[in-house]
């Protein structure tokens, strides 16, 4: 059975996308809106399926979670064979949390040399 593709069901992909890369690498509302420039309350209402995204505002969301733009449209429901995405999704969250825990811990250590 297909899904009925229209505003609605978009809004809500996103919705769902920036819900999950939000919880995957651990970044709040308020954390988004700093990365991205955007309001606190604008982040709120894409979430709740109030607002839309505009081509801007979703480079804007692509640039702060560093992801590719389609994966603000995956489905919930993905079959096993499309569990890579999500598996890449997460190497890419923890290898940006790596690199940032070596870059913050490496620049304390340059301080006291």
């Amino acid at each position: 059975m297909t899904k009925k593709v229209n505003e609605q069901y978009i809004h809500k992909l996103i919705s769902n996308n920036i819900k999950r890369l939000r919880s995957l690498q651990n970044i709040s509302q308020l954390g988004l809106a700093v990365n991205t420039g955007l309001t606190h309350n604008f982040i709120n209402d894409i979430e709740n399926c109030k607002k839309g995204v505009s081509v801007r505002t979703l480079a804007k969301l692509s640039a702060a979670f560093s992801v590719e733009p389609y994966q603000f449209f995956l489905p919930e429901n993905m079959h096993n064979d499309d569990m890579t995405v999500y598996v890449n999704d997460f190497n890419d969250s923890l290898q940006k949390m790596v690199a940032e825990l070596t870059q913050h811990y490496t620049s304390k250590d340059n301080k006291h040399t």
